[in-house]
């Protein structure tokens, strides 16, 4: 057995001490958008720290808990904070916590996500629904030997945000009064924010919103063979001449005051599945 496959198993069996049950949906939350584990009933709550070969978090706005529990009914576990490239982590260690939750029997994956936006219709505040990205990190998370057991060699990636889930998403908006866009989300490493330069660029490439996270996750939980359904809160625009200077602090505050409607969504996108 290889050391991925040992980590997989070790971390596995720790969290099982905590519950049996198998979830049926996982949950990876962004910087600000902490708040939904609040919708999690009979939580059990288990630090990072604690979880074998589980980095740590060290960005605000991230808590650092593996949370299991149900949600509308549904058993589900969920990430408060997740990690990034830019914290010096390697893309094995970001994408852990994917394979940890598939092997716990995940069969769905929900990302969410703070952006910044390049869509001159976005304003700060708005939900985009992930339909497709633009990889622009410097490393792949499925770089080197593939364990076969874990997924193909060559991963499909003409789907990764499952249509059934976003047209789902979609009809839970329109039905609660939510707006909602579309569009293409472009990873970056980070940790700097933008260049106006570096903006346009991505906009001229196809991009809608831009972010620091994500795109590694959900390349292995399609290679994991899950379903992802993803969605980025607009925290602030990159696509202003003047006066965009861009603090995480503003990007914390915008996310938690949209953090409401992107509960709603989730909530009753996990109660459809």
């Amino acid at each position: 057995m290889s050391d991925l496959l040992q980590q997989i198993a070790a971390a596995k069996q720790y969290i099982q001490g905590f519950s049996t049950t198998r979830p049926l949906a996982g949950i990876i939350l962004g910087s600000g958008l902490g708040g939904l584990v609040e919708d999690i009933t009979d939580r059990i709550e288990i630090p990072y720290a604690d979880i074998p070969h589980f980095p740590e978090s060290t960005v605000e706005g991230h808590q650092g808990r593996l949370i299991l529990g149900n949600m509308q009914g549904r058993p589900v576990v969920a990430m408060a904070g997740r990690f990034h490239y830019y914290e010096g982590f390697s893309m094995q260690q970001v994408t852990f916590p994917v394979r940890v939750m598939q092997a716990l029997g995940v069969q769905t994956l929900l990302v969410s996500n703070a952006a910044g936006g390049m869509n001159t219709a976005f304003k700060v505040g708005d939900l985009m629904i992930i339909r497709d990205h633009i990889n622009l990190q410097p490393e792949h998370p499925l770089r080197g030997r593939n364990q076969d057991t874990l997924g193909p060699r060559f991963p499909d990636m003409s789907e990764p945000y499952a249509k059934t889930l976003i047209n789902k998403a979609k009809e839970i908006a329109a039905a609660n009064n939510i707006p909602v866009h579309t569009g293409v989300y472009v990873g970056v490493q980070g940790p700097t924010f933008e260049t106006r330069a570096e903006y346009k660029f991505m906009h001229i490439i196809g991009g809608d919103a831009v972010g620091m996270s994500t795109v590694p996750e959900v390349i292995v939980a399609v290679h994991a063979g899950l379903k992802v359904f993803a969605m980025s809160v607009i925290t602030d625009l990159g696509i202003r001449e003047e006066d965009n200077v861009i603090t995480h602090e503003e990007v914390l505050q915008a996310a938690a005051e949209a953090a409401p409607k992107l509960t709603r969504i989730f909530r009753e996108l996990i109660q459809s599945l």
